[in-house]
């Protein structure tokens, strides 16, 4: 049962949030309410968030494509703009599957908590969906909200997935860490404390993790599959540049809306 009614008031929770420099405190205080269960718990959760854990792991979900994943507190949280990654991914999977095909091949590389290979088997279904996380953290989440939907492994990148998988994934999403290692001081808090840092930290440039995804991709793709990643704007023509060197044709998509940049490499047919 929700605390809202037998718990501090909401006028309450949302001045100790806005003290506390919460941009959205109305919003995180009706959250909040909503998923305590009683009033010490609401006051419990309202504590972690005052200190500065992220609200999705302070409450337990994200929303994400428009389904509530599992998070779990050192887990890193699902960001918006990657709903764009995505909508790519789907757009180009629907058309060589057909209405009536067998479903995709689709690996969700550096998974996290699951939520992009969650979209992807929502949308797509049915789908065979492998994901790979080196967290053992993110891997239990991802496996709660993949559960009944595809495998969970944990490793690197490619190295726990099995040999049979090689030249059939017509979907290889790659939400890989592209912050920059001197720019993760930079970060707020919630991210650079509270999020694993190899959830982030892309090595000098951002890049690093993304060439080694790029260059052992053709060997994992279908021909005619497609590789999507995630970077800045401003990293985006050297993410090009790797993929081109890999052997797969790339080009970048970009979302105003949600400030989102996608870089696309399709292993030629």
């Amino acid at each position: 049962m929700s605390a809202s009614r037998s718990s501090p008031g909401l006028s309450a929770v949302v001045a100790r949030l806005r003290a506390a420099g919460c941009v959205f405190a109305e919003d995180e205080a009706r959250l909040l309410v909503a998923a305590a269960r009683t009033p010490a718990e609401l006051t419990a959760m309202v504590d972690r968030r005052v200190a500065g854990l992220p609200l999705e792991q302070v409450v337990g979900w994200a929303e994400f494509c428009g389904l509530r994943i599992a998070v779990a507190p050192g887990v890193f949280v699902p960001r918006r703009r990657t709903e764009f990654l995505v909508r790519e991914a789907v757009a180009l999977a629907r058309p060589a599957e057909g209405p009536a095909g067998p479903g995709p091949v689709v690996v969700d590389l550096c998974c996290g908590s699951g939520a992009v290979g969650a979209a992807l088997a929502a949308a797509l279904d049915p789908v065979e969906l492998r994901a790979v996380d080196i967290d053992p953290a993110a891997v239990a989440c991802a496996r709660r909200n993949l559960a009944g939907r595809g495998r969970v492994y944990q490793g690197d990148l490619y190295a726990p997935l099995p040999a049979a998988l090689r030249g059939r994934v017509g979907i290889l999403a790659a939400n890989v860490p592209y912050i920059p290692t001197e720019q993760i001081g930079l970060l707020p808090a919630e991210a650079r404390v509270y999020e694993p840092r190899a959830a982030l930290d892309g090595g000098r440039d951002g890049l690093d993790v993304l060439r080694r995804v790029a260059t052992e991709a053709p060997r994992w793709l279908a021909p005619g599959g497609h590789l999507l990643s995630e970077t800045s704007e401003r990293q985006a023509p050297r993410a090009v540049e790797a993929f081109a060197g890999a052997g797969l044709i790339p080009r970048i998509a970009r979302s105003e809306e949600l400030n989102a940049t996608v870089v696309i490499g399709t292993r030629p047919a």
